[in-house]
């Protein structure tokens, strides 16, 4: 058995005596340090499988789409939306599963997808879908929900589309003058070379109003 000299023993009862004191905080930080890291390389993983999920099923996606059955487009886009929404991809497939219902008149399944873009799909295309879904809303004669849709489109690079297609809700309900102001604010806020502004400006003169 080793023989240790008094300073080297008072040293090691030392040693045991602040083991003691700290053991529990010790442990407890290195728990938690080694779940942080568990943590993060779990996080990663999952990331990881989520991108190949989410491009496995873009090219499921991307077969139904060829097909043209809006009923496929619109199933494929529905199993992104559900199962990787986080990604592009699914933000992506509700807008075209939504442009696919629409035009196969199917305003509900249109309206689905792009509501879910609205409430879950990447941010700065949600005011796109605002607008396209006002479009599909106006088609359906829900006029009065289309105005409310477009009250929550806030992003200025839309104001001008906005308050084109504001107008175009606001003449099918058969308020003129309300409208003219409507398209008249889509020819101040459209930039000189838009398509907006120019579309906008042939409804305005069609009921007799002035540009700025």
């Amino acid at each position: 058995m080793a023989v240790y000299d008094l300073e080297e023993q008072e040293r090691i009862d030392a040693l045991k005596d602040w083991w003691e004191t700290n053991r529990a905080v010790i442990l407890g930080v290195t728990a938690v340090v080694v779940l942080a890291v568990a943590g993060y390389f779990g996080w990663q993983q999952y990331r990881v499988q989520q991108l190949v999920k989410a491009e496995t099923l873009h090219k499921e996606f991307v077969k139904a789409t060829d097909t043209r059955e809006p009923a496929k487009i619109v199933e494929a886009a529905r199993r992104m939306t559900t199962e990787v929404p986080g990604s592009f991809h699914a933000t992506s497939a509700a807008f075209a599963a939504g442009k696919a219902a629409f035009d196969a008149k199917d305003f509900a399944a249109a309206r689905q997808n792009l509501e879910w873009v609205i409430q879950n799909g990447q941010k700065d295309l949600r005011p796109l879908a605002g607008v396209r879904l006002a479009q599909v809303l106006l088609e359906d004669k829900k006029y009065d929900d289309a105005l409310k849709v477009l009250d929550g489109v806030k992003a200025d690079g839309f104001a001008a589309l906005a308050a084109d297609i504001r107008g175009d809700v606001l003449m099918a309900k058969g308020s003129k003058e309300e409208a003219r102001l409507a398209w008249q604010q889509a020819v101040d806020k459209a930039g000189d070379r838009s398509p907006v502004k120019q579309l906008a400006q042939i409804k305005l003169d069609s009921v007799g109003g002035v540009s700025k």
